[in-house]
Formats: structure tokens, sequence, C-alpha cells
């Protein structure tokens, strides 16, 4: 958790123990750990920052927690993963997640890895920011590729509750699911649905990728925050579809894409989508 303080207000409600630990730091890790038994590991990033990189962050930190698990003692490891990771893959975000992948399930652990496509709800960093560019596009909203990469996206709900389902079956140890929404969706597909959901009328104008790649650089280089990078850019070509969707094996009826679960875009004001821009982290 990046604000300790915030998560333990949010979450007083549910009388929990918190123990702080920076999963790039093992001291602290061990610390966090003593006498736990079960681990569920969520942290991870999709963007690079200053100071934050894929390897240290997605995949330095995984081998750390899983070794810190180990000397705790702990028998029961969940890993988040993400669809299509991969060590194989020629993607540095997916590489990253694809060695972390690798580390835990080459560990002692019963492990179990959860591979979500692309996640929304109220805190995501995918929807919220297709709704921030929606706000403060003019007119038009430019589409990537012409809108064409699939996705298959899943209510933030509904992973938590594949995750507790997992948990509570001995079935699932040393198993991978690949979990998604009810139906694939192309980005212009879901770019439709946002702009329904935060009620804007925009013309839908497809951009080849190789147009937006020098305006993606320059953000990255005067923004604090910028909403896209060049490494998110490239995964536009991978398609992130689950065709064996195991959330059906976990008995979730998945929550759609749609108006409905998206009134929380709704919150998001013109104001708060520029000041999101140069939001340092």
């Amino acid at each position: 958790m990046r604000d300790p303080a915030k998560s333990a207000a949010r979450l007083a409600h549910l009388h929990v123990e918190f123990r702080v630990g920076d999963i790039r730091d093992p001291a602290s890790l061990d610390r966090a750990l003593d006498g736990v038994g079960t681990v569920v590991h969520l942290a991870a990033i999709a963007i690079e920052r200053k100071g934050e990189s894929y390897t240290a962050t997605n995949t330095d930190a995984t081998r750390n927690l899983v070794e810190a698990a180990i000397r705790a003692g702990a028998t029961r490891f969940v890993h988040m993963s993400q669809n299509g990771a991969s060590s194989s893959s020629p993607y540095a975000f997916l590489h990253s997640k694809g060695v972390a992948e690798d580390i835990v399930t080459a560990s002692p652990l019963e492990w179990t890895v959860i591979k979500p496509s692309v996640i929304f709800g109220p805190a995501d960093e995918f929807v919220n920011v297709l709704a921030r560019l929606a706000l403060l596009s003019p007119f038009v909203f430019p589409l990537p590729g012409g809108g064409k990469a699939r996705f298959q996206p899943i209510a933030v709900g509904d992973v938590a509750l594949s995750i507790g389902e997992v948990l509570g079956k001995k079935s699932s140890v040393r198993q991978l699911y690949a979990i998604g929404g009810p139906e694939p969706l192309s980005l212009r597909e879901m770019a439709e649905r946002i702009l329904a959901a935060v009620e804007l009328r925009r013309i839908l104008v497809p951009i080849p990728v190789a147009v937006l790649r020098p305006v993606v650089a320059l953000l990255q280089r005067v923004l604090p925050n910028p909403p896209v990078t060049s490494s998110l850019l490239d995964l536009l070509a991978v398609d992130n579809t689950v065709p064996d969707n195991a959330i059906n094996d976990l008995g979730i009826i998945p929550v759609r894409f749609e108006s409905a679960s998206l009134t929380y875009l709704k919150r998001i004001s013109r104001k708060e989508a520029l000041g999101s821009l140069f939001k340092r982290r």
C-alpha cells in the first residue's frame, strides 16, 4: 500500500491488523510477514516512472516476497499476474510479470496464479485514464491503431471474488487461472461505453500508432504522470482476450462492462482529469 494511513482509514470497518512493509526491502518484509501463513501478492506497476522500474517492482520484488514468505513459514501464496504475461514476451511489462510468475511457480509454496485481463473499477489505471482523456479531448477522441486492440475487461470485484474462491479450493494449488469479463471488446467498443457512461459525445477518430509515438514520447518527457507510455502503446499489438476464461470454473458470474458498472467515472471532473497529468506519485 502506498499510503498506510489512508488505507487503514478506509478499511477500519473490517477490523484487520495492518503491517507495513516495502516489497523492495527484504528486511521490512520479514517483520511484516511474521506469523503469516498465507500471502496474496497484488503489488505491481503498469507504468514505469522515475525510480520505479518493471524489473525492480514487478520482478525483483516478487522474488523478495516469495523468499520472505518461505522464511516466515508461510505455505500458501496467491500471485496476481497478468493475462499474456510470459518470461519470453518481447514486451517489457509482460516480460517482467512473466519472470515474476516463473519465480512463484518454481517455489516450494502452495501457489496459485491469477492472470486477469484489464481490470476496471474506481481506482483502475486504464478505464479511468480513457475517461479523463475523453473529458480533456475537444470534440474528438483519438483511437490508437483504429481502436482494434482487444480486451476482456473484468470488474475489480470479480477479481477479488476469484482470489477468495481459489483460497477456498484445495484443487487450486499449483494452478494458473486466466480470467476475464463476460465478453471480448475492442478498444473502440470500450471507448463507446465509457463515453455513454460519462454522457459525453465525441467523434472517434482512428490514429495510426506510428503517428502517436512521438506525441507519447513528448508527454513522457514533460508530464510527471503521463496518461500513456511508449511501452503501453506497444501492448496494443497484444490480444488481451481470454479464450479459456476460468472465471466460469470458479463459479463467478462476471459483471458486464457497461454504463451501469461504470458509474464511478462520473466522479471525474475536467479539473481532476487535468490535475492527474501533473500529479507526482
